[in-house]
């Protein structure tokens, strides 16, 4: 197939695109190289896709709506991966008009790229935060997410209303993906695994709020890949047996899906410091901080549809994908 993928310099866009250059697809990847965590790295996970001769490289913000209508014209990829956004839940509390930007007009453009060419599927990242205020766990893509704790977690519910108007009104298959806390080789540096390992390395104190009593999801990116790959293959259907006298959020009358891709099994943050621990061979100094605005306690993933529709479950324990982080932070930095 011919995929393009924004987001293809970040963290989950870069494996992906691997995944896919590999099976033998072709690949226009859409990256602007923003500067919101360091560039090297992004340039770094780039050069991996470069040495590929199916992959094209677009240099463009998914906001330019100009820039994403020629791409899209003078492509025509079969289907879309959208994982381009401005990420952080406590970054949009600071910064709030860069997320209207890259989530709400780059989506609207993303949506108007796959509507004029005709586009087979569109999956897009949505997250964990849109649960917000809920509290009935595991977390359900059936539930009501109708209360945000955050900017970053609005326009991801703002994304998966407008996919659906897309998918209704011009009948294009669109699937949203909430990713729970996504950590392995090559990961954000503003991440917890990776602050917690440079802070550690170097001596200093790592930053543990809630103190360190919130559990979160974590998902390996291996397991993140295949899951948005099964997805990707298998464009969403339709559901016959929908009704709005007791409308489910995760289906439609629509070619229109919602999925968790989770690990299904939260760990408390204090373990998952105590396996980093084990992993370096270091103790960490902890600065123990209040709950962060904008943050959740905690978070856990119910896969069941996903299992059920694609036969496929996260499966990579925190042991291991700890582990291969740390082996590739060490060979990276050469610490």
């Amino acid at each position: 197939m011919r995929v393009l993928i924004t987001g293809s310099a970040g963290f989950i866009g870069s494996a992906l695109s691997l995944r896919l250059l590999e099976r033998g697809d072709e690949v226009i990847g859409i990256d602007c190289m923003d500067p919101y965590y360091d560039v090297s790295l992004k340039e770094a996970r780039l050069a991996r896709t470069l040495d590929h001769a199916s992959y094209t490289e677009v240099r463009a913000r998914v906001e330019d709506r100009e820039a994403m209508a020629k791409t899209f014209a003078e492509y025509q990829p079969q289907r879309v991966v959208n994982l381009a956004a401005q990420a952080g839940v406590r970054y949009s509390i600071e910064n709030p008009a860069v997320y209207i930007d890259s989530n709400l007009v780059g989506f609207g453009n993303i949506l108007e790229g796959c509507r004029q060419q005709g586009v087979e599927h569109l999956v897009y990242a949505s997250s964990s935060s849109v649960y917000g205020s809920n509290t009935n766990m595991p977390f359900s893509v059936h539930h009501n997410v109708d209360h945000p704790v955050s900017l970053y977690a609005a326009t991801k519910k703002a994304n998966e209303l407008m996919a659906h108007t897309y998918s209704h009104l011009y009948e294009i298959p669109t699937t949203g993906l909430r990713f729970f806390t996504v950590y392995g080789p090559w990961g954000r540096p503003d991440m917890a695994l990776f602050k917690f390992t440079k802070n550690i390395i170097a001596g200093q104190p790592i930053p543990v709020f809630n103190y360190g009593n919130h559990r979160r999801d974590f998902t390996y990116i291996d397991d993140i890949v295949e899951g948005v790959i099964r997805v990707l293959d298998r464009p969403a259907p339709t559901n016959p047996d929908w009704n709005g006298d007791q409308p489910d959020s995760a289906t439609s009358r629509a070619p229109y899906r919602l999925y968790n891709i989770g690990n299904n099994n939260p760990v408390e943050l204090i373990q998952y410091i105590e396996t980093l621990e084990k992993c370096l061979g270091l103790q960490a100094e902890k600065d123990l901080l209040p709950l962060q605005p904008g943050d959740v306690p905690d978070t856990y993933a119910e896969v069941d549809d996903l299992v059920a529709d694609l036969d496929y479950k996260p499966s990579t324990s925190i042991d291991e994908g700890i582990a291969n982080f740390v082996r590739w932070y060490r060979d990276y930095y050469g610490t």
